[in-house]
C-alpha cells in the first residue's frame, strides 16, 4: 500500500467558505490510468489539495483518515465516484457524520451530490434512513432468534449487547473496519469486540 498527498498549483477556489480537497483511490490491482483520471478530474474541479491512496476499499484506509483529519470547517471533500470513498452504506454514513461534525461538506462528482446543498442533504437523510432500516431489520431477526430459542428451551437469559451483535461485528471486521471503530459504531466496549472476534476466528477473514 502506498499513499501520496499532492498539492495542486491551481488558483485558490473555495468550497462554501473554505477549500476544495480531493481524495483519489485505486486498488493495487487496478491500472494507473484510472487513478490518473481521478487526479485530473479533481484538479479541473479546483481541488487545491489532493490525497491519493493505493489500497483496497475493504482494507485499512490511512489516507482517508488523513484527509478527514486534515479538512477544516467550510472545506469540501471531493471524490469522483462513491466507490472511491466508501465500501458500504454504513461506512459512507460514518464518513458523512464525521465530516458533518467538522462542518465539512462532501461532493460525489459522478452522482452530482453536494451535501452543502438541499439535494445533498436529502441524500444524507436517505442514507441515514437506510442505515436505521438495516439496524431495525437486524434487531428484528435477533428478537425472532431469541423467541425461537425460548420455545426450544435454549434461551439462558439476557445476552450481553456485544454478543447479540456478533454477526454484525464480524461483518464490519470483514469489511475492513478496525475494532475501535466497530465499538464506536455499535456502541459497545472495545474489549467486547476483541472478545467476539477471538471467539470466532474462523469467521474472520485474514
Amino acid at each position: 500500500m502506498t499513499s501520496l498527498t499532492i498539492p495542486t498549483k491551481l488558483p485558490h477556489k473555495l468550497g462554501r467558505n473554505g477549500m476544495l480537497v480531493g481524495l483519489a483511490r485505486t486498488s493495487t490491482t487496478e491500472q494507473q490510468a484510472g487513478l490518473e483520471h481521478q487526479i485530473e478530474t479533481l484538479k479541473k474541479l479546483g481541488c487545491e489539495k489532493l490525497f491519493v491512496e493505493e489500497t483496497s476499499s475493504v482494507g485499512q484506509r490511512p489516507v482517508l483518515e488523513q484527509a478527514i483529519d486534515w479538512v477544516r470547517e467550510g472545506d469540501a471533500l471531493c471524490v469522483t465516484t462513491l466507490s472511491r470513498l466508501a465500501r458500504s452504506v454504513p461506512h459512507l454514513w460514518q464518513i458523512i457524520q464525521r465530516l458533518e461534525e467538522k462542518k465539512v461538506s462532501l461532493r460525489i462528482l459522478d452522482m452530482g451530490v453536494d451535501t452543502a446543498t438541499p439535494n445533498g442533504r436529502l441524500m444524507l437523510n436517505l442514507i441515514g434512513s437506510i442505515v436505521q432500516w438495516e439496524r431495525e431489520v437486524m434487531l428484528e431477526r435477533q428478537a425472532i432468534g431469541i423467541k425461537k430459542a425460548q420455545k426450544e428451551g435454549k434461551f439462558r437469559g439476557r445476552v450481553p449487547v456485544a454478543r447479540r451483535q456478533t454477526e454484525e461485528i464480524i461483518r464490519l471486521k470483514n469489511d475492513g473496519m478496525n475494532p475501535a471503530d466497530i465499538a464506536k459504531t455499535l456502541k459497545v466496549g472495545r474489549s467486547s469486540v476483541y472478545r467476539v472476534l477471538a471467539d470466532n476466528p474462523f469467521k474472520v477473514e485474514a
